[in-house]
This record gives C-alpha cells, sequence and structure tokens, in this order.
C-alpha cells in the first residue's frame, strides 16, 4: 500500500480497520489521542472543539465531492444530505391523468387503438370499441380513478456494494496549498 495522507479515506474490502487508520463511522475521537487528523479535519464531522472530534461516518451514505458542478447546487464539506427513505407528495409527481374514452356508438371490434373509444356491447359480443362518433364522448374514469399508495415511503437507494471506509490518522501530513 502506497504511503497515504493523514486525512485520507479509502475502501477496504476486508472487515478489519488496519493500523494507522479509524473506521468511518462516525465516533468521536479524542483529539489528545489524534492530534493531526484533528489538524486536517477539525470539527468538520461534529464534536466538541475541545477534547473530541468525530471522524466521517459513511456507513449508508456515498461519498459526494465538495463545492459546485456544473448545474447541481454546490456542497460544502462534511454537509448530509440525501434519506434511504422517502414519502412522495402529490406536488412531487408530475401531472397526468387517466382518460378512459366512451362512446355510445356499438361497437365494431374487438381490439383497442388509439383512436378507438370504449363502446357499447351486447353479451356475448366481444366488439367493445368502436371509432368515435359525433356523438357525445364521455370520459367514464374520472369518478373511478383516485389516489392510491397510502402515505407509505418507498426505498430511495441506489444499488450498493459494502465495502470498510477507513480515514488514516497515521501517515504522511498533508502540506498545505
Amino acid at each position: 500500500m502506497s504511503d497515504p495522507y493523514v486525512g485520507e479515506i479509502r475502501l477496504f474490502a476486508f472487515p478489519r480497520v488496519p493500523t494507522g487508520w479509524l473506521a468511518c463511522d462516525g465516533s468521536a475521537v479524542p483529539i489528545s489521542q489524534f492530534e493531526a487528523l484533528y489538524a486536517v479535519i477539525g470539527n468538520t464531522y461534529g464534536g466538541d472543539g475541545i477534547s473530541v472530534f468525530n471522524v466521517p461516518y459513511l456507513s449508508g451514505r456515498v461519498p459526494l465531492s465538495q463545492g459546485p458542478g456544473r448545474g447541481l447546487t454546490p456542497r460544502l464539506l462534511g454537509e448530509i444530505g440525501g434519506a434511504e427513505q422517502h414519502t412522495l407528495i402529490d406536488q412531487e409527481m408530475p401531472s397526468h391523468s387517466h382518460a378512459l374514452l366512451s362512446t355510445a356508438n356499438a361497437g365494431t371490434t374487438p381490439t383497442p387503438g388509439p383512436a378507438l373509444h370504449l363502446a357499447t356491447a351486447s353479451l356475448p359480443s366481444a366488439k367493445l370499441y368502436a371509432p368515435q362518433a359525433d356523438v357525445p364522448s364521455y370520459d367514464v374514469m374520472a369518478p373511478c380513478v383516485g389516489l392510491a399508495g397510502g402515505s407509505q415511503p418507498h426505498d430511495n437507494m441506489m444499488p450498493t456494494l459494502t465495502c470498510n471506509y477507513c480515514i488514516c490518522w497515521s501517515g504522511i501530513y498533508p502540506s498545505p496549498g
């Protein structure tokens, strides 16, 4: 492994934390034991700044580069965002409708199509569709379609692979600049 920088975060494919590294689990650690790491990251990820500071918490999180991106909202170092689950509200859904048009004419075909409306049919006829006529058409679904979903949250996570994020506390001190 190349010599790591203090404050460098790496992914490991094994569960243990290597010597000179700390798990990125949001733990509060003593400043007096990890002075070099504290000098690099300070209280960016939490802590009281007197006796403890927090390492980054990357469990269930995806790292994101700081600063602005073209067409994106600028992000600050240490900022947390997103959620594992989300409950959609009406204002987040695109406007849409569920029209099912009908005609008073008798059906002429058993196959639906773009220019056909639900028609009248007598049993045992399978001809349920007819072209729109000069008679008025009706939106028969208007009284039948309503809200659905029960206001329950849905998973909001992209596919993931769990690895072990660790931050270096014993390595090369990064030069300023």
